[in-house]
């Protein structure tokens, strides 16, 4: 049975995205059904577009969830599929994180020591590709993802964004930092792992009310809970100080959230049942 999906009344606010549609998707973490729902229901708004349609995902489809290797086909689907005429995939510092400890380099044991961690939740991605490839004993290593996931999957993976910009708007996954050249915070490779701070960034972003610049920012990377004590906002899914945050908290919550943007309003997409 399909789950629910709430669309919340359109709300104004100044994004000039070049008369585009764009559809954000929030935090995921291996979330299957809850984003299946919500892709379905963005399928149908964007049969309804009279724009060009594009949809972008913010990071963070991996760990803590019951089937990243589900969530991640569904992500490499085409645009086809997903009924726009463009998607953008932007990296989130857990995948930065996967994708270190999988390439064994210098950053190897240090990203595969947080990846696999409890407050990470990586374990349970490494158990999936171990059972996809009936190997239990398998080692973490680029092979192994690869054939858990799929070539497709890895090469999409692999050449992830560190942001996407449309009109005035930027799509990242952690923020802007506040005070400081924007296009030089977001120029660090996500090769540099926890130096590439816009996959990682709160305070500096959140707390942060003077504005980026003339840029509007929808990011991910911010549950409810760790959104509160910087922002004291009861509704995380508001665009206030020039942020809009899409993280619902996925695992935790039951909710996996995206927005409909358009050019001077937005609105919330909430797919899933609430836990208590």
């Amino acid at each position: 049975m399909a789950l629910p999906v709430d669309i919340s009344p359109w709300k104004p606010a100044p994004f000039a995205l070049n008369g585009e549609t764009v559809f954000a998707v929030g935090d995921v973490h291996g979330c299957l059904d809850e984003m299946t729902a919500l892709l379905d229901t963005i399928g149908t708004l964007a049969a309804e577009a009279n724009a060009p349609r594009r949809l972008v995902y913010l990071g963070d489809m991996i760990d803590r969830g019951p089937d990243t290797i589900g969530v991640l086909k569904r992500w490499a689907e085409p645009e086809r599929l997903r009924g726009v005429d463009r998607i953008d995939r932007v990296i989130g510092n857990h995948e930065i994180i996967m994708l270190l400890a999988l390439r064994g380099e210098a950053q190897a044991e240090k990203a595969s020591t947080m990846w696999l961690g409890d407050r990470t939740g990586g374990a349970k991605v490494l158990a999936e590709m171990r059972a996809a490839v009936r190997d239990p004993l398998a080692p973490v290593s680029y092979a192994l993802a690869a054939e858990a996931f799929g070539e497709e999957v890895m090469r999409l993976l692999l050449t992830q964004r560190s942001h996407v910009s449309v009109g005035n708007a930027v799509f990242v996954h952690g923020g802007l930092e506040g005070g400081t050249d924007n296009e030089t915070f977001l120029d660090t490779p996500w090769t540099a792992g926890m130096q590439a701070r816009w996959a990682w960034i709160t305070k500096g972003f959140l707390d942060w009310q003077g504005g980026f610049g003339g840029t509007l920012v929808v990011h991910g990377h911010t549950p409810p809970g760790k959104h509160w004590p910087l922002t004291q906002m009861e509704d995380p899914h508001l665009f206030l100080h020039d942020r809009l945050g899409l993280d619902a908290g996925s695992a935790l919550t039951g909710i996996v959230a995206g927005a409909q943007i358009c050019d001077g309003r937005y609105r919330i997409l909430k797919a899933g049942i609430p836990r208590n």
